[in-house]
């Protein structure tokens, strides 16, 4: 797939859009007023594969709160800011990498003014978040009260036009709504008319389950078409599940060539071995490498032993015993008691 071509913005020590790797980011759910537990969550989501964090700013104290969180913590660090336009103000002058604004909510043009200046003076890109749910009441109103793709990109435009009319144009956009086929829809509106990277996201897309569902959807129609720069996937769980769910979606589309991915037969009539157990001990034990790898786990001799082989560690199971595969050639044969650990001996040679 082609990317769509956008500016490189740099945010803090990484770069979104250009040729710069889709990133993959989270909002931290912790109070940031609580200083220690806001810089524990960081560094979790971190180790997890986090590419750069958000942090709510609701209060003065939040904002002062950022320096220190800064000084303890590596990902580039992103304040999110609403309705109070000094907030952002403190937040920039405390060191942070990136500003989310909501332009439905930060006030009058000449507040803008005021951010944007500071922002130029720190060299801090500024993300445009548009949501379907906290358009201008004008825009609304053009469009029948309804919320709409066409509204959406309205919005975003509007306070384009506001930047680069300051002669800023280090910027990022998100048109979030809770669906699919809206926020799909505007991003596709928007795409040929500017040249500023995109953050996708399906905004409040609900829990694990169905959140992950709707997400991956979303998300891949996107990312298909080459479109957007940096992604987080939005869930009513805890925010290490973003991370891992948004990894997964850019490995699926081979646009994050990092980590293992495992092959897995679904399971039918004909599987004699219990392939669930299996796949999952291989998934877990084999988390934490970061060389990519595939490993295919097939239950049975109708794929098995031709996804086994294609893949750069893969077995395929009999009732009782599994042919081992490395790199297309069979390695080694075992009981069904010792598959996991001769496969593991296999992918460690190659991790």
């Amino acid at each position: 797939m082609t990317r769509r071509k956008t500016k490189k913005i740099k945010v803090g020590k990484i770069y979104i859009g250009g040729n710069a790797p889709i990133s993959v980011q989270s909002m931290c759910d912790t109070d940031t007023r609580n200083i220690k537990a806001t810089v524990k969550q960081i560094r979790a989501l971190e180790r997890t594969g986090c590419d750069l964090i958000r942090v709510a700013v609701p209060d003065i104290k939040a904002a002062l709160a950022l320096g220190k969180i800064k000084k303890q913590t590596r990902i580039p660090l992103v304040a999110d800011i609403h309705f109070d336009y000094k907030l952002a103000l403190i937040a920039i002058e405390q060191g942070i990498d990136k500003l989310r604004i909501n332009p439905g909510n930060i006030g009058s043009e000449e507040k803008i003014k005021q951010l944007i200046a500071l922002a130029k003076k720190k060299k801090i890109p500024i993300r445009i978040g548009v949501n379907g749910g906290s358009l201008e009441k004008d825009i609304l109103k053009k469009h029948q009260g309804k919320v709409t793709a066409q509204a959406m990109v309205e919005s975003a435009l509007r306070h384009i036009k506001i930047l680069e009319r300051n002669n800023f144009r280090q910027i990022l956009i998100s048109l979030k709504a809770n669906d699919i086929a809206r926020t799909v829809e505007a991003y596709q509106l928007l795409a040929p008319r500017v040249n500023y990277p995109f953050h996708l996201g399906i905004t409040e897309a609900g829990t694990k389950f169905v959140g992950t569902i709707k997400s991956a959807i979303g998300l891949g129609v996107l990312l298909t078409e080459g479109i957007g720069d940096t992604i987080r996937v939005s869930l009513t769980a805890e925010p290490l599940e973003e991370i891992k769910v948004g990894r997964e979606i850019l490995k699926a589309l081979d646009l994050l060539n990092e980590g293992c991915r495992i092959i897995s037969c679904p399971t039918c009539g004909r599987t004699e071995f219990d392939i669930k157990t299996l796949t999952e001990r291989i998934e877990n034990e084999t988390k934490k490498i970061k060389k990519p790898l595939r490993i295919a786990i097939m239950g049975c001799i109708v794929n098995g032993p031709g996804e086994a082989r294609e893949a750069d560690v893969g077995v395929a199971m009999g009732k009782t015993k599994g042919v081992i595969f490395r790199q297309g050639k069979i390695i080694d044969t075992a009981e069904k008691e010792d598959i996991f650990e001769k496969l593991m001996i296999q992918i460690n040679k190659l991790k």
